[in-house]
C-alpha cells in the first residue's frame, strides 16, 4: 500500500524547531513506528479504528464511492444541473473576485483564496490549506472541472507559507501544479499530510513532508498542529480506493485555535475536537458540493449541517469554504450562501458568525 512507502519525516525545514511526540504515547490504534531495521513504517496494529494494511475507512460508517456515480451524473446530465448562477457566470466571476491585500501590519488575519485554500497568518506564521491556485481540478487540463472564478493569487505573488496542511488527495484539494510550484518557488516550505499522502509529494519531489495520523500532533515554529478526523474518502486513480487518509487540522497557539475541517460529512465524531483540543476560535467549514443529498451527504456537510458543526464545537466565528470555484454537484454555484444565511436564521445565531467572503478578500481577526 502507498502509506507504507517512504519517511514519515524528511528533509530540512528550515524553521525554529519540530518536535514530534513519542508514538507510544498515543495508543495501539494512533500508534505509528519504523519497521526493525528498515526506514519503511508500518501499523502499530493490523485492526485499527479506522485502517489497516488493506486501507483506511471512516470508523463506524462504512462509507462507499463505487456505486451510484453514474448514476448521479446520468441524472445531472438529463437535468442539465448545475443551473447558472442567477446573475450568470459572468456576473458571478466578477463580483466574487478581489485582489488579496497581504499587508496585515502584523496582524493576525486570513484570506479566502477560493474552494478549500485558506492562507491563515497566525503568531508571525503563514499557514496555507489545500493550496489550489491552477485553472483545472482534474488529472490533466480540460479533464475535471475548471474555475468558475479566476485565481485571486499566484504561487510567486503568494507570501511564502511556512506550513501547507494537505486534507486529502481529490484533485480539486492536492494540485499537483500548484504543491510543485509552492516548492520551487517558496524552498523550505513544511508540508503536513494525513497517512499514505506522504510518498505521492515525495514523488513529485516535495520536500519534506510529514504524515501524521488522527490525534497525532507536532510542534513547529511555536505552532502546535494536530491532525483530526473527517468522514470523506481518497482516490486519486483507479487503483488507489481510499489507499490514504482523509483529515481535517487543528493550529493551535497559546493564546489562538483554529479549526480547518477539509471535506466531511457530519459526524458525531467530529465534537471530539473540542472536547479534546479545545473550543477553535475560527474555523474554516465547507458549505458547498452537497447535492443531491441521497449521494452526497455521506461525504459532504450541507449549509445547515456547517451550521450545527458550528454549535455544536462552540466556535467562535467560521469561515465559509468549499464553494463557488468548481461546479462539483447540482446545486448553483450561488446557492450555498443563501442556504447558509437561511440555516442561520433558523438557529437564531448572527450571521456574523458565520461570515463569507469573496474570493481573495482579507479577514482581520480579533
Amino acid at each position: 500500500m502507498a502509506w507504507k512507502q517512504g519517511k514519515r519525516i524528511e528533509g530540512e525545514t528550515g524553521l525554529d524547531s519540530i518536535s514530534i511526540p513519542d508514538p507510544e504515547a498515543l495508543g495501539p490504534a494512533c500508534a505509528v513506528r519504523p519497521a526493525q531495521g528498515s526506514d519503511r513504517y508500518t501499523p502499530g496494529s493490523w485492526n485499527w479504528e479506522h485502517g489497516n494494511l488493506n486501507g483506511f475507512w471512516n470508523p463506524g460508517e462504512y462509507v462507499s464511492r463505487r456505486g451510484g456515480f453514474w448514476h448521479w451524473q446520468t441524472r445531472r446530465m438529463l437535468r442539465r444541473l448545475p443551473r447558472p448562477p442567477t446573475a450568470g457566470y459572468s456576473n458571478f466571476s466578477s463580483t466574487m473576485l478581489v485582489q488579496p491585500d497581504f499587508n496585515t501590519q502584523d496582524r493576525n488575519a486570513l484570506w479566502w483564496l477560493g474552494h478549500a485554500t485558506v492562507l491563515l497568518r497566525i503568531a508571525g506564521r503563514m499557514v496555507l490549506t489545500d493550496p489550489h491556485l491552477s485553472r483545472w481540478a482534474g488529472p490533466v487540463p480540460y479533464l475535471g472541472p475548471s474555475r468558475r472564478v479566476p485565481m485571486p493569487v499566484t504561487v510567486p505573488a503568494l507570501p511564502a507559507p511556512e506550513l501547507v496542511l494537505i486534507s486529502h488527495n481529490h484533485f480539486d484539494h492536492l494540485d499537483r501544479s500548484t504543491v510543485r510550484r509552492l516548492a520551487t518557488t517558496h524552498p523550505g516550505t513544511f508540508f503536513l499530510v494525513p497517512l499514505g499522502l506522504g510518498p505521492r509529494l515525495r514523488h513529485w519531489g516535495i520536500h519534506p513532508v510529514h504524515e501524521l495520523d488522527w490525534w497525532e500532533s507536532i510542534q513547529i515554529a511555536g505552532l502546535e498542529l494536530t491532525c483530526v478526523p473527517a468522514r470523506h474518502w481518497s482516490r486519486r486513480t483507479l487503483l488507489d480506493y481510499n489507499h490514504s487518509l482523509w483529515c481535517g487540522w487543528v493550529v493551535k497557539t497559546a493564546e489562538f485555535c483554529f479549526y480547518f475541517s477539509g471535506d466531511t460529512a457530519y459526524s458525531k465524531h467530529l465534537t471530539e475536537v473540542s472536547t479534546r483540543l479545545g473550543t477553535p476560535d475560527l474555523a474554516a467549514l465547507p458549505i458547498g458540493a452537497y447535492e443531491p443529498r441521497d449521494f452526497m451527504r455521506r461525504v459532504h456537510i450541507n449549509p445547515a449541517e456547517a451550521v450545527r458543526l458550528h454549535r455544536e464545537l462552540g466556535i467562535g466565528q467560521s469561515l465559509a469554504i468549499h464553494w463557488g470555484t468548481f461546479e462539483l454537484s447540482n446545486e448553483s454555484l450561488d446557492e450555498p450562501p443563501r442556504a447558509l444565511a437561511k440555516a442561520l436564521d433558523q438557529e437564531a445565531l448572527d450571521r456574523r458568525e458565520f461570515i463569507v467572503l469573496q474570493q481573495g478578500e482579507r479577514h482581520i481577526l480579533g
